[in-house]
């Protein structure tokens, strides 16, 4: 994957918002689940397939005041691993 790509969140994953500052991803046909903090749930909710990697990583850039200079790969890397774990596609 790259920062122009588009990805998409896989549907049938689920997210349980259900604690204090970090989030749950569940694959049900898969069985993995996987904990994210709170830029995390901010990048599955923008997995829409409307969104390359560089415009959601440039939306937290901006959102967010103590984004790293490392913002960037960051998300492709954390992107690259759902991918790799089946929770997310890319067309």
């Amino acid at each position: 994957m790259n920062y122009t790509d588009k990805p998409i969140a896989d549907p049938q994953v689920v997210l349980r918002e259900d604690f204090a500052d970090w989030a749950i991803l569940f694959h049900p046909l898969t069985g993995e689940a996987v904990g994210v903090g709170e830029v995390g749930v901010l990048i599955w909710k923008s997995l829409d397939g409307r969104h390359t990697l560089a415009e959601i990583a440039a939306a937290i850039e901006a959102g967010c005041d103590d984004a790293p200079d490392t913002v960037l790969d960051d998300t492709l890397a954390f992107v690259n691993d759902l991918q790799r774990r089946l929770f997310v596609q890319v067309e």
